[in-house]
């Protein structure tokens, strides 16, 4: 594959620290490259040195003769005082843009509900966001770097991006990089992942869930060699600790290894666990919302909503913005009255929620971390031990120099973290989240999912981040046209019924009908005799046919689990085959359920 860029021997040093130390990489023809790593850990930084935005201190990028290159920073630096259209099409004659089909399907997907003649200086953060995203797209470049491209589009513009960066370029043409947190996104367009950490880059072969595979495995590699290594350095530092008299000028050499050890001994990486904490009791009443309907003046938002919600409930929520998500949480939550129907509570509920806004930091941004999470208590019981405030910090993810900086000082992804934690300290039984992942990296975003998979209450959650969705909840439901609409195919028909929606197909009459007794009624009306039959069969034919995936899926992991971690290629081969059982399996599924629905009435 011929070279685009690369990178050599780069070093780049801030005031406070070192970021990169002798770094070499290279992008080729047909690389669609994620990025990932810790926040800090210099995945932006790495972006703006490959793309020529910034100079290494030493080192050099060098770029293939004629490569053209296309970026969105997350600065999202629009020319003041142009036009919508201006800033994404810049001079080009309207003939000539709205006759590419390319640029059609850019602006379709982007901004299609942005008016086109509007000031950039009066647009949203989100459709500035978007405005810059569509710009870079449009141009015809050979290499694209996206800085978290999916930060303000929702589930349905994430899978509009996705498959024009897959069909963006010929097969083994192009280059991508491209740095986010949202791991679906990861893996549906990388075909290499580079993790950022400790001032190098580590490459891996294949999108996010091949790269948790190879990184498993190297860990676990890791470990038994470091666990010989602790045995080593535990004699060495026992000897050292016998005293003076021991330490004549004769031994001196194990003095120096032992200090070699200590020295070349690797900063920890940051681990994150946590258990659930003991929560109040929630009794077989959480909250029901009858008959729901909701206006802000004129503008109906929600409308003739019921939705009872059962202790446990596990549930996903999705819809465009401005639908009315955080509508619906807020009747849940009980900051908000309907204006028509009735909402009942549980007598014993306690109600959390983690909002997009940081509100609850503000009483507190000139108290140090340690003392924010003292003043609660002076002990927590987690996994039946119990730790102190500070050891519950590190936990998450604190460093101990960061238990004395003010919450202010704190980075985005900090105070998110210890916005959670206050939370869950707080032990409710229902929690609420409201677009939880902003300002996460990917090793945070698992140890909250770690987290919410121990939490015994009821959960509901708000995100655009399809893996959050499908890894945490069990029911998905859309807020769409003022209802209110369950997902038994979840994700998958969430997108469907929008690309009906949005040419005219889907009506809301048709939606509320399907989720009525009525609308039951005739579709099992409509099944019967030999149609039943057969349906019966199928049925029964998805059920084999999913066991027999299953176990191939099963084998494929003892696979990956022994196969030679080096042999990229051959892992490459293994992984493609696992995600082409698993999207059959999630076809089957799909299958299933409208299957038992007919059958079942």
């Amino acid at each position: 594959m011929a070279h685009l860029l690369g990178a050599e021997s780069l070093h780049l040093e801030f005031p406070t620290r070192v970021i990169f130390d002798s770094v070499t990489a290279g992008l080729n023809e047909g690389d669609r490259i994620g990025v990932v790593g810790r926040n800090g850990d210099g995945k932006s930084t790495l972006m703006r040195l490959l793309a020529g935005r910034m100079e290494p201190d030493a080192g050099r990028v060098t770029r293939r003769r004629g490569v053209t290159i296309g970026m969105l920073d997350q600065s999202d630096d629009l020319a003041s005082g142009q036009t919508v259209g201006h800033t994404i099409v810049g001079g080009i004659d309207e003939h000539v843009w709205a006759g590419d089909a390319k640029v059609r399907d850019v602006i379709a997907g982007l901004v299609r509900d942005i008016p086109w003649d509007a000031l950039v200086d009066d647009l949203s953060g989100g459709q500035r966001r978007r405005v810059a995203l569509a710009s870079v797209l449009i141009g015809d470049h050979d290499v694209i770097f996206l800085d978290e491209p999916t930060n303000h589009l929702d589930v349905e513009g994430i899978s509009w991006l996705a498959g024009h960066l897959k069909t963006r370029w010929a097969t083994n043409s192009g280059g991508l990089v491209v740095v986010t947190h949202d791991r679906w996104f990861l893996d549906e367009v990388c075909n290499m992942t580079w993790e950022v950490h400790d001032r190098l880059i580590e490459p891996f072969e294949g999108g996010y869930a091949a790269y948790i595979l190879q990184r498993v495995e190297r860990d676990r590699m890791s470990a038994a060699s470091e666990s010989k290594r602790q045995n080593l350095m535990k004699k060495e530092l026992a000897w050292l600790r016998r005293g003076a008299p021991a330490r004549t000028a004769k031994p001196k050499f194990r003095i120096d290894a032992a200090n070699e050890l200590i020295e070349n001994e690797p900063p920890p990486r940051d681990t994150v666990s946590m258990q659930s904490m003991a929560m109040q009791r929630l009794g077989k009443d959480v909250v029901d919302l009858i008959d729901i309907g909701v206006k802000f003046g004129e503008k109906t938002v929600l409308n003739d909503i019921t939705w009872r919600i059962a202790p446990g409930e596990r549930t996903g929520i999705m819809g465009v913005n401005g639908a009315g998500k955080s509508t619906l949480l807020n009747l849940v939550a009980g900051t908000l009255l309907p204006t028509t129907g009735t909402v009942k509570r549980g007598k014993t509920i306690k109600v959390a929620v983690l909002t997009q806004q940081l509100f609850e930091l503000d009483d507190i941004q000139n108290d140090r971390v340690s003392e924010v999470i003292g003043r609660q208590k002076t002990s927590y019981m987690a996994g039946g031990k119990e730790i102190t405030p500070g050891q519950m910090l590190e936990r998450m993810g604190f460093m101990s120099a960061q238990l004395t900086t003010q919450v202010k000082d704190l980075s985005g992804g900090q105070k998110r973290r210890l916005q959670l934690l206050l939370i869950v300290l707080d032990e409710p039984n229902v929690l609420i989240l409201d677009e939880p992942t902003n300002d996460l990296d990917t090793d945070m975003l698992a140890a909250m999912e770690d987290l919410l998979d121990s939490f015994p209450g009821t959960l509901l959650v708000v995100s655009h981040d399809r893996y959050l969705i499908e890894r945490v909840t069990d029911n998905q439901y859309a807020v769409t046209e003022g209802g209110f609409r369950h997902l038994p195919g979840g994700v998958d028909q969430y997108l469907e019924m929008r690309k009906k929606q949005t040419s005219g197909i889907d009506k809301p009459a048709e939606a509320n009908a399907a989720n009525t007794s009525g609308g039951k009624a005739a579709r099992k009306l409509a099944i019967g005799g030999a149609d039943l039959r057969n349906a019966q069969k199928e049925l029964a034919s998805i059920d084999r046919k999913v066991a027999k995936q299953n176990a191939r899926i099963a084998a494929l992991h003892e696979s990956l689990a022994v196969h030679d971690q080096s042999d990229f290629d051959g892992l490459g081969v293994l992984s493609t085959e696992l995600q082409t059982l698993e999207s059959a399996i999630a076809g089957f599924e799909t299958r299933w359920i409208e299957l038992s629905e007919l059958i079942e009435g």
